[in-house]
């Protein structure tokens, strides 16, 4: 049968989705956990990679297995065997048509800044401070040019491999403020390597006053590799937040 997951995770104590040898990373985790619930190991595939320190609402993977549990009880089996920090939210046996990454086609991401002096605690791991004060309506300025079909070749950090198109469709892109956090939502067909923290570290600088609005244009216009002046934002501000089937 193939499984389909719906993963929430905090990605703090992670060096990101994807297995990497001798690095804790939150599909070695499943994959364990699958394994140590059915005797068997399988290949777990998701939607997409996050970073280190990049959390996870709604992150989809599949695997396949022959067993005869439910879902239901699938993912109290996991549950019971991950780390607090890891859950599976949902279960479902899926066609074998179903592939977690490939039938994806569109995928939300959620950035969030603190805009002040004194960062609570409590949220210092889900969302990135920024002391300087920042142009909200010069920000959602920028963040609509990102709308549309563009090549985001300038806002993608080297992922050391070959990529076959840097072309990638932003359906939506909304920033909202309430009190000194600043939420970014951005909703696309895909994303390249780093390109949501990309996105959001020119917004920053245009927040800033240090880039106008209409950078962002011109940087995707010119289609060239990415420069400085297209820094990430730190991992910790962003979470994947639900892919859509």
């Amino acid at each position: 049968m193939r499984f389909r997951l719906t993963i929430s995770y905090d990605g703090t104590a992670y060096s990101g989705w994807q297995v990497q040898p001798g690095e804790p990373t939150v599909q070695a985790a499943i994959e364990a956990a699958i394994e140590a619930t059915s005797g068997t190991r399988v290949k777990l595939h998701g939607s997409g990679r996050t970073d280190r320190g990049v959390h996870a609402r709604g992150q989809v993977a599949h695997f396949d297995l022959e067993t005869r549990m439910t879902p239901r009880s699938m993912r109290f089996a996991l549950n019971s065997r991950l780390p607090q920090d890891i859950r599976i939210l949902s279960a479902a046996v899926v066609p074998d048509t179903f592939h977690a990454r490939r039938t994806a086609h569109s995928k939300e991401y959620r950035y969030v800044v603190f805009n002040g002096a004194t960062m609570p605690p409590c949220r210092r791991l889900y969302a990135t401070q920024v002391h300087r004060p920042l142009d909200v309506a010069a920000m959602r300025l920028a963040a609509s040019r990102f709308v549309g079909v563009h090549d985001f070749r300038a806002f993608m950090a080297n992922p050391q491999r070959v990529v076959d198109s840097t072309v990638r469709e932003i359906y939506s892109f909304e920033i909202s403020k309430r009190g000194a956090f600043v939420t970014f939502r951005v909703k696309g067909n895909g994303f390249l390597y780093k390109q949501v923290r990309s996105m959001v570290g020119m917004l920053i600088r245009v927040g800033h006053g240090q880039e106008p609005p209409e950078r962002v244009t011109e940087w995707l216009d010119c289609r060239a590799e990415r420069t400085a002046r297209v820094p990430s934002a730190p991992p910790q501000g962003l979470t994947l937040w639900k892919v859509w089937y």
